[in-house]
């Protein structure tokens, strides 16, 4: 890609960004914040007039008033929170682990994911011990769990949206596998799109040494 295609590429980008923050904040205007927050699962501070919370090991501060964000996260990441937060119905999580591909209308992108998800994972992540693993998803927020997997952790970017990493070692005769999973309820908090891109942050952190 030559530099001007990068530009151009970056800006059609921000500007597309743009118009989706536009509209997210519109349909979350007038929405009352203590209703959001029983919705959301994120607690609501009415003394600062904020909803406070870890995101992906980032805290995160989103305003009751004009629905802004502080904090140091990208702008995408920002989105989906404000797509969660507009989307969140109350309901509660499952415990059932579904594939991106097994979300609502998930069988063409969804799927597509889980495959890059399953490659670019296992090759990254099967070489590392279990130490090594697990120390990349604790800076991450995530808590480490039991499971058929050599590293089973969940992530919550967001209060009722657990994203479940299960990672399996390289060994001798067979190379490391990784997939990530959400929970069955996903559906009621972001679209397949946002659900994508939620797996993709993660994905792109869990890969940085």
């Amino acid at each position: 890609m030559s530099f001007m295609s990068y530009i151009l590429n970056a800006v059609r980008d921000d500007r597309a960004y743009g118009e989706m923050l536009c509209t997210a904040v519109d349909r979350l205007t007038g929405r009352d914040p203590q209703d959001v927050a029983l919705q959301s699962g994120i607690p609501y501070d009415r003394a600062n007039g904020a909803f406070t919370w870890e995101s992906f090991g980032q805290l995160v501060f989103v305003s009751g008033a004009d629905w802004s964000i502080r904090g140091t996260l990208g702008n995408w990441h920002s989105l989906t929170i404000l797509h969660y937060l507009e989307m969140a119905d109350g309901t509660m999580i499952t415990g059932e682990l579904i594939s991106f591909g097994q979300q609502q209308d998930g069988l063409a992108r969804g799927g597509d994911f889980d495959r890059r998800c399953e490659s670019i994972l296992g090759r990254v992540l099967g070489s590392l011990t279990i130490r090594e693993a697990e120390e990349r998803c604790r800076r991450l927020g995530g808590k480490i769990t039991a499971s058929n997997a050599d590293v089973c952790c969940v992530f919550t970017p967001m209060p009722r949206y657990p994203v479940t990493l299960k990672l399996w070692l390289a060994d001798d005769d067979l190379d490391g596998s990784a997939r990530l999973f959400l929970d069955k309820s996903c559906d009621h908090y972001l679209t397949i799109e946002d659900s994508v891109t939620v797996g993709t942050i993660l994905m792109e952190e869990l890969q940085k040494g």
